[in-house]
């Protein structure tokens, strides 16, 4: 094979931004070890930023190339993959936006915080245009391990280390089911890894309606429920987003999940054709549940980040409703909701940390009058609470009428109508915190609030927190009346993208399938 046929099998252009993030990664790391702990804070997180955002415009110049795939087939920058390496690169961005005071106010490194979220960022970017299970699951453990890591980063505190520890063992196990679907898949298709390939090899070997291929859809979707939290491989949840540190619960719930369900996306539809009936039927189940399970659950909690845990899988269930329709209306209102997802939650999560560098707790009952003491603080936490919760004219409210309005094209009523039900339900938990800040009388100040400390911008650290306040709440209050540009990106994503066009189903032949599966699952929760 001479050099250039070589060159164009590779196609090394496709992981450009890939590239910027591993090199950005490898100059912090390095100037970290030179210059020492203390110079190197001072600019390894605005490079780190900077490195990302130059991540982002090359994904920009990557749309509708005509070469998209590159690495011998293992790896696809296709529109899809492009707009879920967006929404991973700028979690990340803003996550680092969010921690540099709360990790220097934890004693803790910055440079080597910085250098483990850009890995689990690569591993974030990379498995969402892998198309080789082998490059998935490299992909895939190298997002995991980081995010163990970055769980039990701050070592003093014993919350942190029963996170990081809990999310081990949970995540190793769903890791060890994953790759046992993935080796059925292996021998059902004679030794494929390509995942086209492997439909293809197993069609032809008659095996379609095999039950070696349903265990494998079995437990292939164990590993990727676990990855976004899905009903009933949830336990996590909770537990590692009240003891890990806050910044990076902010990437976990935004940047992982997007991971997921990219990893969802290409895994189900190209893999699993056969059985395309029965992966709608198990993830309409894993919506259904999490969808009610998320937002009930999360109406008792009393801590917000458990709070904003409980809601990530209610708001999981709502984006799963997107992708067992099976339509372009269902994909790209599914994309849409991901990247005003982006804005809402880590707006939230932003207002947290400012809250508990402040006042040292996460309690909602300490939010109590607020707006008193800090307007700018309770306005934004207050928008990008009402926001998740759909209330109009924010993100949310467009994001979920997208959703809403797809599935009941596709005749998901069952699904329109039990998601409404379960978005006022989250609207009541929501709105219980903002009146908490917003309502209640000087008398009725919580301590935190009546010894709140000045507000003093200039402190280090703080400057990134105020703009990535000030971005996501701006992104988040006008994301929904000048949704146009994001959803025709969405939609651009999903007509453009030959994975997903292949294995469109158009609205009118799902509307009847859809409705039945509902029904189904429906009836069982009944009789059980």
């Amino acid at each position: 094979m001479d050099f250039a046929s070589l060159a164009a099998q590779l196609n090394a252009g496709t992981i450009l931004p890939e590239v910027i993030v591993i090199t950005t990664l490898l100059v912090v790391l390095v100037g970290d070890l030179i210059v020492g702990r203390q110079n190197s804070a001072k600019w390894t997180p605005y490079f780190a930023v900077g490195g990302l955002l130059t991540a982002v415009a090359a994904l920009v110049t990557l749309w509708d190339s005509t070469t998209p795939i590159g690495f011998f087939s293992e790896f696809n920058s296709d529109d899809l993959s492009i707009v879920l390496r967006g929404i991973v690169a700028l979690s990340a961005a803003v996550t680092i936006l969010m921690s540099v005071r709360y990790v220097e106010q934890s004693g803790t490194a910055l440079a080597e915080f910085l250098t483990i979220l850009l890995t689990a960022t690569l591993g974030g970017m990379f498995l969402c245009g892998s198309d080789e299970f082998v490059a998935v699951y490299v992909s895939l453990e190298t997002l995991s391990i980081s995010s163990y890591l970055l769980t039990g980063y701050t070592k003093r505190d014993p919350r942190s280390n029963e996170a990081a520890l809990k999310y081990l063992l949970i995540g190793a196990s769903s890791s060890a089911i994953f790759l046992y679907g993935a080796s059925l898949l292996y021998g059902l298709s004679g030794g494929e890894t390509q995942l086209s390939t492997i439909a293809q090899k197993i069609s032809a070997a008659g095996l379609d309606q095999s039950i070696g291929l349903v265990i494998a859809l079995v437990f292939v979707i164990a590993g990727i429920a676990f990855k976004i939290a899905a009903v009933p491989f949830h336990q996590w949840t909770p537990d590692v987003y009240e003891g890990s540190p806050t910044p990076v619960v902010a990437f976990l719930s935004v940047g992982s999940k997007a991971a997921g369900f990219g990893l969802a996306i290409r895994l189900l539809v190209t893999a699993f054709p056969q059985v395309t009936d029965q992966w709608h039927l198990v993830m309409t189940t894993l919506a259904i549940l999490s969808m009610v399970l998320g937002n009930v659950v999360a109406l008792a909690q009393t801590s917000m980040k458990r709070l904003l845990a409980y809601s990530s899988i209610g708001q999981a269930g709502f984006v799963m409703i997107g992708l067992v329709i099976g339509s372009d209306a269902g994909y790209a209102s599914m994309l849409f909701y991901l990247m005003i997802y982006l804005f809402m939650n880590l707006g939230a999560f932003t207002c947290i940390i400012l809250f508990s560098l402040r006042t040292g707790t996460d309690q909602i009952s300490e939010y109590s009058g607020l707006y008193q003491k800090d307007p700018l603080l309770t306005l934004a936490l207050s928008i990008c609470l009402l926001s998740l919760g759909g209330i109009p004219p924010l993100a949310g409210f467009f994001g979920k009428l997208y959703l809403f309005w797809a599935a009941w094209q596709a005749g998901a009523y069952a699904l329109v109508i039990l998601g409404l039900v379960t978005s006022v339900i989250s609207i009541y938990y929501y709105i219980r915190v903002v009146k908490m800040m917003v309502v209640k009388e000087p008398q009725e100040m919580s301590d935190a609030v009546q010894n709140y400390p000045p507000i003093v911008w200039n402190l280090p650290g703080l400057r990134p927190l105020q703009v990535g306040l000030i971005l996501t709440l701006i992104a988040t209050s006008i994301a929904g009346i000048l949704s146009n540009p994001l959803f025709t990106l969405a939609n651009d994503s999903v007509t453009k993208s030959p994975l997903l066009q292949q294995a469109i189903v158009k609205p009118k032949a799902i509307a009847e399938k859809t409705s039945q599966e509902t029904a189904i699952v429906l009836q069982i929760e009944t009789r059980g």
